[in-house]
């Protein structure tokens, strides 16, 4: 496997400063060039601002690479024939020499590879509604169970089964903490009534865990829910009258597999006439805010916590 990493995250790493991953399939499969390149770029930002290294991820002409500079990431927002790459798909994309988004998942194995602690998303897969008869369940809460790497999300995606993709969670034993919310975001919005397992108000305290979990060689990821911020929230009976009906004209159309989820985020921007969009710019640079604060936590002991 080759892997090139950027000066600056290699710097980084040798010197134990705080990295904070970021995936690609958000540039690459998540949005429309030219917001796609502006919202990554403007999230690097965001973890510079706050004290860490950013690193985003991706494969470029089948190599790894960990730290995408301006213009990779401009590319690979233009760029059309680029493939959504989980965990199965990585042989196959770097033998080929091809471009692939990393999602979660292969960001996840990437990042914990190379020894980056805390990876920022937007939003994790799960189970999916229907799953007892299609098994169409999210490699993310598999690479969750089995890679050791702090991740920080809105919740699952809106168009998930949410009390399954929990319990399926505590299958895997992965521990589930609520930043500032005894409840479970879910990406636009919160749920109503599914409680979080666990629920820290501090940076600093989540940082604890994290060091905690890899003393303890759990061999497993930990997932920190962060909810989107309240003014740009969509409120919950809408987001689920639109993921009925987007599921619905997925049906109708017969998108499956890996595009149902590309499908159903642009079908849900065009219902509710970019709101989506907006509101998911807004959580995963909330994210970003978080992830950097753990990140320098983790790193340094007695860090003070700016939560």
């Amino acid at each position: 496997m080759k892997i090139r990493m950027s000066q600056e995250v290699a710097y980084a790493l040798a010197n134990n400063l705080p990295v904070v991953a970021l995936e690609s399939t958000i540039i690459s499969h998540g949005m429309p060039y030219p917001k796609n390149a502006e919202i990554a770029l403007k999230v690097e930002e965001t973890i510079r601002i706050n004290g860490a290294i950013p690193a985003t991820i991706a494969i470029i002409e089948g190599d790894v690479v960990i730290g995408l500079n301006e213009e990779e990431i401009e590319n690979l927002g233009k760029k059309e024939d680029v493939i959504k790459v989980s965990r199965r798909d990585l042989s196959y994309v770097m033998a080929q020499k091809r471009w692939g988004g990393t999602t979660v998942a292969a960001t996840m194995f990437l990042a914990a590879k190379v020894g980056i602690k805390v990876f920022v998303t937007g939003g994790i897969g799960g189970v999916h509604y229907g799953a007892e008869h299609t098994f169409d369940i999210s490699s993310d809460l598999d690479e969750l169970g089995r890679t050791a790497i702090a991740v920080i999300s809105a919740g699952p995606k809106a168009i998930l089964d949410l009390p399954k993709t929990m319990e399926y969670l505590e299958t895997k034993g992965v521990p589930v903490i609520g930043y500032k919310t005894d409840k479970v975001p879910l990406f636009y919005t919160m749920s109503e009534d599914t409680n979080v397992p666990y629920r820290l108000d501090e940076a600093k305290a989540i940082a604890e865990v994290i060091r905690t979990h890899d003393a303890l060689n759990l061999n497993s990821g930990l997932l920190i829910f962060n909810p989107i911020p309240r003014e740009h929230a969509i409120p919950y009976d809408e987001v689920k009258k639109t993921v009925e009906k987007a599921i619905s004209l997925m049906e109708k159309e017969g998108v499956k597999g890996k595009e149902e989820t590309p499908y159903l985020l642009a079908k849900i921007n065009e219902l509710t006439n970019g709101q989506s969009l907006v509101a998911n710019e807004a959580l995963i640079i909330n994210n970003a805010k978080l992830g950097a604060n753990i990140a320098k936590n983790i790193t340094r002991e007695n860090y003070e916590d700016e939560s």
